[in-house]
């Protein structure tokens, strides 16, 4: 990779450029990103809103952050696995599914964490 014997600030700031680079290509190619991405525009300030304390103010927002990094997590596995090739593998299979299953934990837990803080307040 270019600049990798960058040191300092200056390795500071092409890391920061290449994250860019990640988050366009993600919310550019991945339909999924996208969404997720738009549903944090009105659920973080109503999680800002809903909660009473800090420590629930950090759990809702903290999980709803965490989808779209898992969902980048899982968007970098599949084009790794699309780059060594097309054709059904098994194995290609499994790391697609075991990445889509991760990202569907990361949902579970916005579920459940939304609720438990949520539910004793109606």
């Amino acid at each position: 990779m270019a600049h990798q014997n960058q040191k300092g600030l200056k390795r500071i700031i092409y890391a920061f450029g290449y994250s860019m680079r990640g988050f366009k290509a993600c919310f550019e190619l991945e339909e999924a990103f996208r969404q997720e991405v738009i549903l944090l525009i009105p659920l973080i300030p109503l999680g800002l809103w809903l909660a009473e304390t800090p420590v629930e103010r950090a759990l809702l927002v903290g999980s709803l952050l965490l989808v779209p990094i898992v969902e980048l997590l899982n968007s970098a596995i599949e084009a790794n696995v699309d780059r060594v090739g097309l054709e059904r593998h098994e194995l290609s299979a499994r790391a697609k599914d075991i990445a889509s299953a991760a990202v569907f934990s990361s949902i579970a837990f916005v579920v459940v964490i939304w609720l438990v803080i949520l539910l004793p307040k109606i």
